[in-house]
């Protein structure tokens, strides 16, 4: 195995295969037991549901390949609904007419822990860009602000 691949673990609280890691852990808000999803190389959960007793309602029941499988799968999916949600946050775009003309404006913004830089954009309906300047990652794009914008010439907002 390479080094960034990890020998599976198959035990009945811990499974690991490739990227993942379930584990098994005590609730702490009861006195059931949850599993949290962990991708390598992260310190955080992906993910953290509740997980089901077993027969002897003490003790959890045992990861398993198909349950772990499915666990997988839903981690990814919360993963990619959070960036979906984190690109729709930080990528907006409105579409205006002006002078009979299609135009499409686009903001996006990129964080960064020492201040977020933004640009605005705009293209015409071929996608040919008509404009492209720095704007404040605090702009607040609209359709009268898009409007407003292309009738300045398109001038770097404040």
């Amino acid at each position: 195995m390479s080094a960034d691949t990890h020998e599976p673990v198959h035990e009945d609280r811990v499974w690991s295969d490739e990227h993942w890691t379930a584990r098994v852990i005590k609730n702490e808000d009861d006195d059931g037991w949850a599993v949290a999803m962990y991708l390598d190389g992260e310190a955080e959960p992906a993910l953290v549901g509740p997980w089901t007793m077993g027969r002897d309602k003490k003790n959890p029941k045992p990861l398993d390949t198909g349950t772990f499988n499915t666990l997988v799968k839903t981690a990814k999916e919360v993963i990619r609904r959070s960036e979906q949600q984190r690109h729709a946050e930080l990528n907006k775009n409105v579409s205006v007419s002006v002078d009979g003309r299609r135009i499409r404006v686009e903001l996006a913004i990129v964080p960064d822990e020492e201040g977020a830089t933004a640009n605005l954009r705009a293209l015409d309906e071929f996608q040919e860009l008509l404009a492209c300047v720095p704007a404040p990652p605090t702009f607040k794009l609209t359709v009268d602000s898009a409007q407003a914008w292309i009738a300045s010439d398109f001038v770097k907002p404040r």
